[in-house]
């Protein structure tokens, strides 16, 4: 069965046998901060290398990993997520380079958004199916369901364009991949700038989830962001998908600024005493 969401992330120990690790989690958005070194994003690696062990990897490599998840609902035993990175590096696998020489992409930021452009695509096939299904079923409220799913895109569209404006680019709403306009001149989302990919990135994979529950890891994400796109970051991410679990690392005040200092948790405070 898929989860909701995490309920309760127990690590046993962090570092050779150190930091016994147990964290109860929202439903919605859970940051996590602390000092450089704390072990803020071994956490959440550990976590995540925990989500994509199968069934038989996990059962045979618990001990070594130390990681238990608990799942909204219990009887649980996976949970749809995604995750992001905020740091930038040139490419450097042969496989990738080799699949992608004619799109001319040079960083993983532009790897990522090479695949999300599939994922676009296959969220607006199923933005489609929807809405057939409703009218298809003689849905007595098909004409306000399927109008509310034909404005997601639009939202969606509407939001990049106001975060972009400053610097005049819009998104060019004739294509069904993700092209803008700059200065009358057509572009493709590689020739972006770093904080510019991180921000569509972020609200691409939270908008192609079509709204459903799913964890969103995040560590870091800030780092190329402008101090106005990090506060609001949070809003834009719940604002797309109310369903999404969020769980992410930060150093930067900012991402909690808006109103989520609530959903703040220090690393010391989730040390259980040995």
């Amino acid at each position: 069965m898929t989860a909701k969401y995490i309920k309760r992330i127990e690590i046993e120990s962090l570092w050779r046998g150190t930091r016994h690790i147990v964290w109860n989690l929202r439903p919605g958005v859970n940051v996590l901060s602390g000092i450089n070194g704390v072990g803020k994003s071994t956490i959440l690696r550990k976590t995540i290398r925990r989500l994509t062990q199968g069934r038989e990897e996990l059962e045979r490599d618990y001990n070594q990993l130390g990681v238990h998840l608990d799942f909204e609902p219990e009887e649980a035993d996976t949970v749809r997520f995604d995750v992001i990175r905020g740091v930038d590096r040139p490419l450097v696998s042969a496989d990738i380079l080799g699949k992608v020489v004619e799109a001319r992409l040079t960083t993983e930021l532009d790897w990522q958004l090479y695949q999300l452009q599939r994922r676009y695509l296959d969220y607006q096939v199923n933005q489609s199916n929807r809405i057939v299904a409703l009218f298809t079923a003689s849905d007595p409220e098909a004409q306000q369901k399927a109008a509310a799913i034909a404005t997601e895109k639009g939202h969606f569209q509407d939001l990049v364009d106001q975060l972009f404006q400053a610097t005049g680019k819009h998104i060019d709403r004739s294509s069904n991949e993700i092209y803008f306009f700059h200065l009358d001149e057509r572009i493709t989302p590689y020739v972006l700038s770093s904080g510019e990919k991180q921000m569509l990135i972020i609200l691409l994979t939270v908008l192609v989830e079509n709204r459903e529950p799913y964890v969103l890891l995040m560590d870091e994400p800030e780092i190329s962001l402008h101090i106005e796109w990090q506060q609001r970051l949070l809003e834009l991410i719940t604002d797309l998908n109310p369903s999404a679990q969020v769980i992410l690392t930060t150093h930067s005040p900012a991402v909690i600024m808006s109103g989520w200092a609530d959903c703040v948790t220090d690393v010391e405070d989730i040390i259980v005493d040995e």
